[in-house]
């Protein structure tokens, strides 16, 4: 796969090496990131990178996309076994244009939005003031009990009543706990509302029934397609069979233009591999590591915000330990391990610094690591942000590349790679 780009561009192959030691080498703990196979990543590198294929299969606007609408039709057709669907769009370019599709099929400019708020783990498409979302829409946010840190459906409830919402957001991208779609759609009738679950970071446990479905309760599901669903990176819409033409109208020709074949086709590589049962056997795993890793953190003092986690992230409240999530950041990726600076709920400190870290256990679980191991990893985070001398980071590191050599990744890439720095 490497040496055409060697050949033709030696300064981009060097970074891609690089980038392919760098994932070898540390543990990535980014609860949005994971490992795509091979087979999804020679899928979204091949021919098909070559054709345009405006439009939807079998109603093209250029020819000759007979091969491409299989691929197609296979990502479309496995997505809706997966999720039990009844009209799946996989051409969304990412899971922010999938949510832009849904606002701009049902609403309009000036429309009211209730969704969660960023700070309390929500996302930037669903209305935060720098995102279009924001600018576009008028947007209430619900959050966290202050106490429970779950969400608070009375309050949910009570600004529905109060704002009378045409469309109300469901779902996080840092929030532990298992969401119940349930009452959501209690309150959306309620007002009359319609509903868009954004599943995009439990996608994966959705399809295998280890979180709850909304595809019963909400007219509009959007995902990722790569996250815990460990595909290649896109969007994808979900929704009730009523909306699928103003669905897909709202996304080709109104706001994206030619689908990126190359990514659909890697997409329904990465759907049979989620229809199979290892699959499933890979996310009860995830569970079980993120739980083990929370409880390696809770026995060495760390707060979780809501106490735990019921899916694949956790988030880490360091206020008692005098530290903040950029510092721990940066201190945790000089010793290998990769986290992100992330908030809390009513957190004191402003985005960039941040009073917490986001932790996932998705990567390191495709990795084939499991709970013993996140024992390990919960006493090397804590070593790292308990003791700030560099000695502790590089032993650390150290013992981290010791770790991912037990558990390699990539071997064929790195091959290819073979002592270039």
């Amino acid at each position: 796969m490497m040496e055409e780009i060697w050949k033709v561009d030696p300064q981009l192959a060097e970074a891609i090496c690089y980038e392919i030691e760098r994932q070898a080498d540390k543990l990535e703990l980014i609860a949005s990131e994971n490992f795509a196979s091979l087979a999804v990543l020679q899928a979204q590198g091949c021919v098909m990178t070559n054709k345009y294929a405006e439009g939807y299969p079998a109603k093209r606007y250029y020819g000759g996309c007979q091969w491409v609408d299989v691929a197609e039709d296979l990502a479309r057709e496995r997505a809706k076994a997966l999720f039990d669907c009844d009209h799946v769009n996989v051409q969304p370019h990412s899971g922010t244009q999938a949510n832009m599709a849904v606002y701009m099929a049902v609403l309009k400019p000036g429309d009211t939005i209730l969704s969660m708020d960023l700070a309390h783990g929500g996302h930037l498409s669903h209305g935060a003031p720098v995102s279009f979302s924001g600018e576009l829409y008028q947007v209430v946010f619900y959050g966290v009990d202050r106490e429970k840190e779950t969400i608070d459906f009375d309050q949910v409830r009570d600004l529905a009543l109060k704002h009378r919402p045409k469309l109300i957001v469901v779902g996080a991208s840092a929030y532990p706990r298992t969401i119940d779609f349930a009452p959501f759609r209690e309150i959306a009738d309620e007002v009359g509302a319609h509903i868009m679950a954004d599943i995009a970071h439990i996608a994966g446990l959705v399809a295998t029934g280890l979180h709850p479905s909304p595809i019963p309760y909400c007219e509009f599901v959007t995902t990722t397609t790569h996250k815990t669903l460990r595909g290649p990176r896109g969007g994808m819409i979900m929704c009730r069979e009523e909306f699928a033409q103003v669905i897909d109208k709202t996304l080709f020709p109104g706001i994206q233009g030619g689908p990126l074949m190359h990514v659909i086709a890697a997409k329904a590589v990465a759907f049979k591999e989620a229809l199979t049962p290892e699959f499933k056997v890979y996310q009860q795993q995830i569970l079980k590591n993120a739980r083990a890793l929370a409880q390696a953190l809770k026995d060495r003092g760390f707060r979780l915000v809501s106490g735990g986690t019921d899916n694949h992230l956790m988030l880490v409240d360091l206020q008692s330990k005098g530290i903040t999530g950029k510092e721990a950041e940066w201190a945790l990726e000089e010793a290998a391990i990769t986290v992100n600076k992330n908030m809390i709920p009513f957190d004191p400190q402003k985005p960039f610094i941040a009073s917490g870290i986001r932790i996932g256990t998705p990567a390191v679980t495709t990795r084939g690591m499991k709970e013993k191991e996140m024992g390990a990893i919960g006493e090397w985070i804590a070593r790292v942000l308990e003791n700030p001398g560099q000695d502790v980071r590089r032993e650390v590191a150290k013992e981290v590349r010791d770790l991912c050599e037990r558990f390699p990744l990539y071997q064929v890439l790195r091959r290819e790679c073979g002592g270039f720095s």
